[in-house]
């Protein structure tokens, strides 16, 4: 359920009104055509449970996780 995702994510994000601005912003760029949104969603919402998307430095790992997910 998208509710343990959510509360998994909230682990490593201060309050919820960030994690929706994170999750949104990762689901822009991780979107691929043809995919589920949703499915998009709970990826970043799996991510984020496992790493901080707010750690320091997160942002050139970010860009490189990104740009080899596009690739692919």
């Amino acid at each position: 359920m998208r509710s343990d995702l959510i509360f998994g994510a909230l682990a490593h994000v201060a309050n919820r009104y960030q994690l929706c601005q994170l999750a949104s912003k990762a689901t822009r760029k991780l979107h691929k055509p043809n995919t589920r949104l949703q499915d998009t969603t709970n990826d970043v919402l799996v991510r984020f449970r496992h790493s901080s998307p707010v750690a320091p430095g997160s942002k050139t790992s970010d860009r490189t996780s990104v740009q080899e997910s596009r690739a692919a």
